[in-house]
């Protein structure tokens, strides 16, 4: 379901990989010729974000970018995004997991992204916080996503974070010394007892992008509605 969003119309597209995400991608810049309306976009593995906004328009939301979205609906097959039932969840995932706030403290959100070996995209999530900072909201995403990987069976998770803070804490290296964060570390402590492994490694911002995304995505889309 595409949602309206501060940066326009927004929908993202799963597929099974990146020849499969390529191939969309095609199609829809040919619908962008023929409707001479063209999408901002994102692309990153098997994952296709679109945002349709219309700029001679005041920047608003308008029929030429429902239209448009609708065309782009229509080139999609039941083939074309993975089906849960045949892609259950492995024993072993790779976890992306990053949070911001807009004003430290502010408003804030956590987002985080689950995929398999083949970078399939399992769950891709964000939740909006309310005000709190931005290391509450990066620890917050971490706790989410293994709290997620418990409820589906998960037993080896590899996280990957760009918050050095975060990941150099709960691997024992930095001490926590803000009392704030002391509750979520403990959290995030406990249930990493409960994977048979798990390993945290700082991965820079740009291999990221996907769990940024979902924190933006929960921010835009609660500012919207006030």
């Amino acid at each position: 379901m595409w949602q309206e969003t501060k940066h326009g119309l927004y929908k993202q597209f799963n597929f099974e990989d990146f020849k499969q995400a390529w191939q969309f991608m095609v199609k829809v810049a040919e619908l962008a010729e023929e409707y001479q309306h063209h999408p901002r976009w994102e692309n990153e593995w098997n994952v296709v974000q679109i945002w349709l906004i219309t700029h001679e328009g005041d920047h608003k939301i308008t029929d030429k970018d429902r239209q448009l979205a609708d065309a782009i609906d229509k080139i999609l097959t039941p083939n074309t995004t993975i089906n849960p039932k045949e892609h259950p969840f492995p024993d072993k995932v790779k976890v992306f997991a990053d949070g911001g706030s807009r004003g430290n403290p502010g408003p804030s959100a956590s987002g985080f992204v689950i995929l398999d070996k083949e970078d399939n995209v399992l769950v891709d999530k964000g939740v909006y916080l309310g005000v709190t900072t931005n290391n509450q909201a990066e620890y917050t995403a971490l706790k989410l996503a293994l709290e997620e990987c418990l409820k589906n069976q998960v037993h080896e998770v590899e996280v990957y974070m760009d918050s050095l803070l975060v990941i150099n804490q709960v691997r024992g290296i930095f001490k926590v010394k803000n009392r704030d964060l002391w509750p979520l570390h403990d959290s995030v402590k406990q249930l990493s007892q409960k994977f048979n492994h798990i390993n945290f490694s700082h991965v820079p911002r740009e291999f990221n992008k996907l769990a940024d995304a979902a924190v933006n995505r929960a921010l835009d889309e609660q500012l919207l509605l006030k």
